[in-house]
């Protein structure tokens, strides 16, 4: 992914694929650089796969049984993502932790978005944890996948404001249309070559970063 060619994209989801979509409407716009060549999800209802059918999309379904092994799952999984030859797996709401052996076999090639500005407010629930927690600010995190939970480094964030009266559902719907944008604008940023991810993540034209940083 230096900028040398368009990078094959695979797309991880669990439910209704709404930040799917929005990669996919950019792609169709010629606004991100990339080809979406398969999407793949842990549930066999998600409405995610719904939609990538629609695009003729080539999909799977790698659910993890009860009281599966998560290394075993997460193996299945990645036979699943390599079958597609991707140069970056991107995760777009998809609710499962993935095993060392997938963070590993695509190390600094796995980009997920994440409701909160991390590292405030890992894991589940992070509109909730914000409400909770009182904060007048909130947004989005689009970062690399790492070992742990939502400790990978950083690309981007978005911020929005905290209303009064939010709940965590309102507030994550907002979120949610921060992320619409944002997720693509990476994806583009890495399929251009302005940013680059390996070894470690960094900005090949400061003109392109300080767009892309632009409140969406």
């Amino acid at each position: 992914m230096n900028g040398a060619g368009t990078p094959r994209v695979v797309v991880l989801a669990s439910g209704r694929g709404s930040n799917f979509a929005a990669l996919a409407e950019a792609v169709d716009a010629g606004e991100c650089r990339a080809e979406l060549v398969a999407l793949i999800s842990d549930r066999r209802k998600a409405e995610a796969l719904e939609r990538a059918h629609a695009r003729g999309m080539p999909t799977a379904i790698v659910p993890k049984a009860k009281g599966e092994d998560r290394d075993a799952w997460s193996e299945r999984l990645l036979e699943a993502v390599r079958a597609h030859e991707p140069d970056l797996v991107v995760l777009a709401g998809f609710m499962k932790v993935l095993g060392a052996s997938f963070v590993d076999a695509f190390a600094r090639r796995i980009v997920n978005v994440h409701p909160s500005l991390l590292p405030a407010f890992p894991g589940l629930d992070a509109p909730g944890q914000a409400i909770a927690a009182g904060v007048r600010v909130s947004g989005c995190t689009v970062h690399l996948v790492d070992r742990h939970v939502d400790t990978g480094p950083i690309l981007a964030q978005a911020v929005v404001a905290v209303a009064p009266g939010d709940d965590g559902a309102t507030l994550h719907e907002r979120i949610q249309r921060l992320e619409h944008v944002l997720l693509p604008r990476v994806v583009n940023a890495i399929g251009r070559g302005a940013l680059v991810l390996d070894p470690a993540p960094r900005w090949e034209r400061e003109g392109e970063r300080a767009a892309l940083l632009e409140a969406p």
